[in-house]
């Protein structure tokens, strides 16, 4: 007769085997956040471009079937229940998308691009601005510009 622990052993090889163990942690994780999520918490106020970001994840996490991940993200960050339309998101982007290119989530072809070009600057992309005003950096912890 099996004991416990084989049976434990063998449950979970035919759970991992098919996939489905990863599934199920997931779904606790999300359901064991939702139940300690306070809703009467205010969320802060999202900001025009964490609105964007978040919606790139969000489409990214989805079409990966990440579906408790976006739940949590959905939930934590205040994103609004309903996903962005594509098309608003790539105009606010000043994305063309080709057909072939809405198949896939925007974040694969912003990468893509990215990965291909080469521009002036030996394929390295010049970012300009500065982070929003609600991050700060703790001079202790990450490096500063003289790095």
């Amino acid at each position: 007769m099996a004991t416990i622990t084989e049976l434990k052993c063998a449950l979970r090889e035919s759970l991992e085997s098919r996939g489905v163990l990863g599934q199920l942690k997931a779904r606790i994780r999300a359901e064991v956040f939702n139940a300690l999520d306070d809703q009467s918490e205010p969320r802060p106020p999202l900001s025009h471009d964490n609105l964007l970001i978040n919606e790139l994840v969000r489409d990214y996490l989805e079409f990966n079937k990440y579906r408790y991940t976006a739940s949590v993200l959905t939930a934590e960050s205040g994103q609004p229940e309903v996903p962005l339309d594509r098309q608003f998101l790539a105009n606010e982007l000043k994305v063309v998308e080709d057909p072939s290119s809405r198949s896939v989530p925007l974040l694969y072809g912003l990468l893509s691009h990215f990965l291909s070009s080469s521009g002036d600057s030996g394929g390295k992309l010049l970012l300009r601005g500065s982070a929003p005003a609600t991050m700060t950096r703790d001079p202790n912890t990450l490096p500063g510009p003289e790095s």
